[in-house]
């Protein structure tokens, strides 16, 4: 059975839900809150996580989905969107983290700890044997809080640019 919310003390986790997209929206473009490499686009970090987030929300993307953290307020202040898909060497069931956002407000509350766990049971009950992400070599920030969390980075992309 899928955890529909989980609540803490500071922060309840659940769904996203229709009236929770244009906040997600607007918390997308901190993807790119760090010194992005030389020829990438900001946008480029966030533009395809927004048209996956309205599909999830719109209920036409089946194999993923979105929670939100909502503070007291009842503001989002975090977001998580998710693919469940083939683990990419051995095809075993697995979930990709295709983004977490933390408000800045919220930074340093534990906020992502928060969100990585529950993004971690919720793919497991979705019968994900792994659970995967992509982060840049010089996002410090985020890297710091997957190898806390025991992510293994085990794979280097590499790319050269032909002007």
């Amino acid at each position: 059975m899928m955890t529909e919310s989980m609540m803490t003390d500071t922060y309840t986790i659940r769904l996203a839900e229709s009236h929770d997209e244009q906040a997600i929206l607007e918390l997308l473009p901190l993807l790119a809150d760090f010194d992005l490499p030389e020829r990438r686009n900001a946008s480029d970090l966030w533009t395809s996580d927004a048209k996956l987030l309205q599909q999830v929300i719109a209920g036409t993307m089946q194999s993923s989905f979105a929670r939100v953290a909502i503070d007291a307020q009842h503001q989002v202040c975090g977001v998580t969107l998710v693919s469940l898909r083939s683990e990419l060497m051995s095809h075993t069931p697995s979930a990709h983290l295709e983004a977490i956002v933390v408000h800045p407000d919220a930074r340093g509350t534990g906020l992502a700890k928060i969100l990585l766990d529950d993004t971690e049971k919720q793919a497991k009950e979705r019968g994900a044997k792994s659970l995967s992400l992509h982060v840049f070599a010089n996002n410090y920030r985020a890297r710091k809080i997957y190898d806390r969390e025991g992510f293994d980075s085990e794979l280097i992309r590499a790319i050269k640019w032909f002007d």
